[in-house]
């Protein structure tokens, strides 16, 4: 079969830690391991970080594509949404893949073939999290993608289904493959990393641990809330923070916990899978996601789980772990007490749960993604 060669979306790639980020630069070494028969093309609009953007292995079949010249942040934000399409047919893209949920306009007009992957469709289930003109401009990014889009990828049957009923798309252009997270997380813990991790953030002996921005929608009030119910451990959270974490920290003051919570921002990439490794239980009370890769990445890493029921939570972690009201501190509680080290069934449910989530694994995601590819 001849090369193809497959254009991507990299702005997320070289920007962003965590989320849309991990999610395209696992895809891309994934799909760059697999001896896919693919040229992989990362159009950048900038270098952006240099600790993220030397996770993705360049090689001979995978490299980095700059817009010309050094353009301002204006001219960077146009490039990305028009103007790339001049370079995408001077550098003889087949394939274009929206990893974040967006294609370039006109593209579909160029003959190259456009994937695009639906992440999750929050700013219409719950525009009330966003800014009404953010709603606008991202309602019109996602028609515009669906419209440019050969193909949509959604991560989840709960973001096809959003798809399908929220963008009026036919679920016979939509195809669902899960999201792989990188494959530090499941490897075997290293002492030095658990002892590193625990000395520079001076992690509690026992805590419970959550990952996520620190936002409304992430709700990890709810988790100090079951604190009050749990006087022997504490709570890690790890995210960037939001206005929201200010509320966080008053509600722990008033309720005596400001000594039991931890925030931690700006963690170092390189030592998150010790800090999971080293927690009891990993919490994940968000309200709606279109995933939840932290769930995966926990439970990869030999952490028990508790989440929040009403979007894809389950779907995520399996049957084995807990899903609890998101509005109910006293149930979330009890859940992790379930689960913590020593609880009957514990060990049991880890070892299912890590059954389960192997169908997350890199090699087989690339796979399927490859299928798309070869199909249009």
């Amino acid at each position: 079969m001849n090369r193809l060669t497959i254009g991507f979306d990299a702005k997320r790639i070289v920007a962003n830690a965590t989320g849309l980020g991990s999610y395209g630069r696992t895809l891309v070494n994934s799909l760059s391991a697999a001896d896919s028969g693919c040229d992989l093309l990362l159009y950048a609009p900038s270098t952006g970080r240099d600790d993220l953007r030397s996770q993705v292995a360049e090689g001979p079949h995978t490299r980095f594509v700059y817009p010309d010249g050094h353009p301002c942040r204006l001219r960077r934000d146009w490039w990305r949404t028009r103007s790339i399409t001049r370079d995408l047919l001077r550098d003889g893209v087949d394939i274009f893949h929206g990893l974040s949920g967006e294609l370039p306009l006109g593209l579909r007009h160029t003959g190259i073939k456009g994937v695009v992957t639906i992440h999750d469709l929050i700013f219409m289930r719950h525009p009330e999290y966003y800014r009404s003109a953010d709603v606008m401009i991202y309602k019109w990014k996602f028609r515009q993608a669906c419209l440019n889009a050969t193909r949509i990828i959604a991560i989840s049957q709960r973001t096809r289904d959003d798809i399908v009923e929220l963008g009026h798309v036919s679920p016979d252009r939509i195809s669902i493959i899960y999201q792989s997270c990188s494959p530090r997380f499941s490897a075997t813990p290293d002492p030095e990393a658990a002892s590193e991790a625990r000395r520079r953030y001076r992690l509690p002996d026992h805590y419970i641990l959550s990952v996520g921005t620190i936002e409304p929608r992430k709700n990890v009030m709810l988790a100090c809330e079951a604190l009050l119910h749990l006087p022997d451990t504490s709570l890690v959270i790890v995210g960037r923070r939001t206005p929201y974490a200010d509320k966080v920290e008053q509600y722990c003051r008033r309720h005596g916990l400001s000594h039991r919570v931890m925030m931690l921002s700006g963690v170092d990439d390189a030592m998150l899978a010790a800090i999971y490794q080293c927690a009891d239980v990993f919490v994940y009370p968000s309200r709606y996601e279109g995933f939840g890769i932290p769930i995966i990445e926990a439970v990869q890493c030999g952490l028990p789980v508790v989440a929040a029921k009403g979007s894809c939570l389950e779907e995520a972690g399996g049957p084995d772990n807990l899903y609890v009201d998101p509005d109910n501190g006293a149930e979330m509680a009890e859940a992790i007490r379930q689960m913590m080290p020593g609880a009957e069934f514990r060990d049991s449910r880890i070892r299912r749960s890590r059954e389960y989530v192997r169908r997350f694994e890199r090699g087989d995601v690339a796979r399927q993604v490859l299928d798309i590819y070869r199909s249009i």
